[in-house]
């Protein structure tokens, strides 16, 4: 996943439901590596996997306090992907509202 583009890595990471709770659980508080894992009935290793993906996204931040791992969510990924989702639904909306008046007027010149 490292050689793809940040939106890429963005959308990548979103489409595992595991990780979409994980960042679901950190949008409302940071939380140390062992209290995300916790909260899902996987190994260890497989929870690292899905923190490696988010972290390599830059939807995570690790910092390290002690002895402790903190996680905490980044929003400016999911505001980039946002941004371009928005981009496009507009685009679309716009090419749906041209196909619309183009079919009603072909249903005019029937009549």
């Amino acid at each position: 996943m490292a050689g793809k583009d940040p939106l890429s890595r963005t959308f990548s990471a979103l489409a595992d439901p595991t990780r979409r709770q994980i960042l679901t659980r950190l949008s409302t508080r940071p939380a140390t590596v062992g209290e995300v894992a916790g909260a899902f009935e996987m190994s260890a290793p497989a929870i690292s996997q899905h923190l490696k993906v988010l972290e390599t996204a830059g939807l995570i931040e690790r910092a390290a306090h002690g002895q402790w791992r903190t996680l905490s969510l980044r929003t400016e990924p999911l505001d980039t992907a946002a941004a371009w989702v928005e981009q496009h639904r507009r685009e679309w909306s716009e090419r749906f509202d041209l196909l619309e008046h183009h079919l009603t007027t072909l249903e005019e010149n029937d009549d």
